[in-house]
């Protein structure tokens, strides 16, 4: 295969989904040494950089293989003593390994922007895709600090609080929001909290209220567990949070979220909070004028 063709090659900024895919299709018989690439790949590339090899197995398919020696992992593929399968899945975690670090430095929004200057999107006829400032990315995102100036619970839901919250709007009002919140936090630690809030989703009701907005929280399931993010000290109602590397004027009027564009289903997968309880998305700091959003006590967890 030529390595303009696209399954024929890894890639540096592949993902690890990708990686898969492409290890998936490669070729690699039992058995067979000639053309094997994912061979090739352990021979000349994780030999040269690691002092062994270890392929992770089941214990009802013999237990993890440890090769401190190219030849033996070969002796044993040809002897179909390894299964390609196995071959395959410890190379991709190998790779991943690899491809890890160039990915994290490339989430940089200038190295992002000149890698889709250099490899642009094609059709299916090979010609670029005209990129536009539509394109999804953190700045469709209306993301304010905001204070909750009164909270009760939902009449018709035990777990629901119905915030009012204080956004800063033109017209000096608040805004209705809904959360998930009252089963996990008490109405007196939320009441003239600050937090930072989603502005621009489609209004949904839930369970008859109208929700305007979302408290953005990191979250995890197990254990359960939520906590609403914090703003700088000093912050005001109103002010913008943005994903630094991709801000735009105060000024500016957000559009509200296309909800079959799935931007913000899309864009929340890569928010979450740092090691060091640091608001993030792909690695990129939430911040407003003032500082850093963070949240205190969950770190590695996502936002939702």
């Amino acid at each position: 295969m030529s390595s303009s063709e696209e399954d024929s090659k890894i890639d540096l900024l592949d993902s690890p989904d990708v990686v898969k895919k492409k290890l998936k299709r490669a070729f690699c018989e039992p058995g067979k040494i000639a053309d094997n690439g994912v061979l090739a790949f352990v021979k000349h590339v994780v030999f040269s950089l690691f002092d062994t090899f270890v392929i992770a197995r089941k214990e009802a398919n013999g237990g993890d293989l440890t090769y401190a020696a190219y030849q033996s992992l070969e002796d044993d593929f040809v002897q179909l003593r390894l299964h390609p399968g196995d071959l395959k899945a410890a190379v991709e975690k190998y790779l991943n390994r690899l491809l890890e670090p160039i990915r994290e430095t490339f989430k940089d929004p200038k190295l992002k922007k000149l890698t889709d200057n250099a490899y642009p999107s094609l059709d299916k006829k090979g010609k670029v895709v005209a990129t536009s400032a539509n394109d999804i990315n953190p700045s469709l995102l209306d993301i304010r600090v905001g204070k909750i100036v009164d909270i009760e619970k939902h009449p018709d839901a035990d777990s629901l609080y119905v915030s009012q919250i204080d956004l800063g709007d033109a017209d000096g009002g608040t805004r209705t929001v809904v959360s998930g919140l009252a089963a996990l936090m008490t109405r007196e630690s939320l009441h003239e909290r600050l937090v930072v809030v989603l502005a621009n989703l489609k209004p949904a009701k839930m369970r008859g209220v109208e929700s305007r907005g979302m408290i953005l929280c990191a979250s995890t399931d197990e254990p359960r567990q939520v906590e609403p993010l914090n703003p700088p000290p000093g912050s005001q109602p109103g002010e913008r949070v943005f994903v630094e590397g991709y801000s735009r004027p105060a000024s500016d009027t957000w559009e509200q979220l296309n909800p079959k564009k799935k931007v913000w289903e899309k864009l929340q997968t890569d928010l979450r909070t740092s090691h060091n309880g640091l608001a993030e998305w792909s690695g990129n700091p939430l911040v407003t004028t003032r500082g850093l959003i963070t949240c205190k006590s969950m770190s590695n967890a996502p936002i939702k």
